[in-house]
């Protein structure tokens, strides 16, 4: 594993949808795309698996999509949460 291997340079390049995913963290819940959030989870988790059968196992790979995929899992529950809470509002305010 070096600068010289596709080892090397497939997770260096996918570090940037963990750096996305880390910049979708200050972004208004009511802009994050849940279907394209949901794709790159499953994406993610694909390829973890990818990175762990493959011989020699690639852990850097295996790091980068783990991280990817727990920041998806991360920006999904902020729109849920936030979907759960306008429902409590709207339920409060039909009630009074």
């Amino acid at each position: 594993v070096g600068p010289k291997t596709v080892h090397f340079w497939g997770p260096a390049a996918n570090w940037g949808l963990v750096v996305a995913a880390i910049a979708d963290g200050n972004k208004p819940v009511e802009k994050i795309s849940v279907r394209m959030t949901t794709t790159l989870f499953f994406y993610s988790c694909m390829f973890m698996r990818f990175a762990w059968m493959v011989q020699p196992r690639n852990m850097l790979l295996f790091a980068c999509h783990a991280s990817n995929a727990s920041m998806q899992l991360y920006t999904l529950s902020r729109v849920y949460s936030a979907e759960l809470q306008k429902k409590k509002v709207a339920a409060v305010e039909k009630a009074n």
